[in-house]
């Protein structure tokens, strides 16, 4: 072999990882939307249910961790 065979073998092997790292990147990135819809559609969901059930059409507010009562200060 002559040092032509050797670069192209090298650089035909970072073509194949490259192309494999991309099909990888879509995989997760698949796999990530299909969850993040998921998540959504589980929150729409409770949304529903929890107007449903108070008979409010609000939303519920939500208290922060870090409110200040008369107690704390």
């Amino acid at each position: 072999m002559n040092g032509d065979d050797i670069v192209a073998e090298k650089i035909a092997a970072a073509r194949r990882r490259a192309e494999n790292a991309k099909r990888r990147r879509a995989a997760l990135n698949s796999a990530r939307q299909r969850g993040l819809a998921q998540r959504h559609a589980a929150k729409l969901r409770n949304q529903a249910s929890a107007r449903t059930t108070d008979g409010d059409d609000r939303p519920t507010p939500r208290r922060s961790v870090n409110d200040t009562t008369e107690e704390n200060q």
